[in-house]
């Protein structure tokens, strides 16, 4: 069984709850599964490091899964229409993986939350994918033969999937934004199948 990683960070629930709706659609693939991650906080070197281990959730991401799986899919949050350090932070140290080529040729989405409409989205989600071109990354996004794409009145781009959390922060993705997020995942996995051909 092939693999998709799904790697991301989630700080209020809502990028988390969108990766496991992401999972659900890789596994929709035959032959295909999903490897869910996640990236550790940072925080200034007067503050406690985090444990070696998350309390809950996914475990935290080693580089040996960007070697193992076939695709990825990259999730953050937004801040200030970008992603958030932590995030960043890992792409910062993945200089050997890029000299080495480690997921060069292989499919990659990204996904994100924000709280309101206007937050920053479709910016978060084009600042993931710059990093994951260097990379040598095929970005996969969604098309607009996705009839939710034109509907919907949250989230969901043509460039990822994405969740509108709202004032209340609400982590709970709307009934298109969970459809767009697996069909998301249904792709990368059904492109990663193909190119393993």
């Amino acid at each position: 069984m092939a693999e998709i990683l799904v790697l991301y960070y989630s700080r209020g629930g809502s990028v988390a709850r969108l990766a496991r709706q992401i999972a659900r659609g890789i596994g929709e693939v035959p032959g295909m599964s999903a490897r869910l991650r996640t990236v550790p906080p940072v925080a200034a070197v007067t503050q406690t490091s985090a444990p070696p281990v998350p309390e809950d959730g996914a475990p935290y991401v080693e580089i040996a899964d960007l070697a193992e799986c076939d695709g990825i899919l990259l999730g953050s949050p937004t801040r200030f229409g970008n992603m958030a350090a932590p995030v960043k932070h890992f792409l910062d140290g993945l200089g050997a993986e890029w000299v080495n080529g480690t997921l060069s040729g292989k499919p990659a989405g990204v996904f994100t939350s924000t709280a309101s409409m206007h937050g920053g989205q479709e910016s978060t989600l084009l600042s993931m994918q710059l990093p994951l071109l260097h990379h040598g990354c095929l970005i996969v996004g969604i098309p607009f033969t996705e009839p939710a794409l034109s509907h919907t009145t949250g989230g969901g781009t043509p460039y990822g999937a994405s969740h509108v959390a709202g004032a209340q922060d609400d982590p709970q993705p709307s009934d298109d934004e969970a459809h767009l997020a697996r069909v998301l995942g249904r792709r990368v996995a059904d492109i990663a199948r193909r190119l393993a051909r």
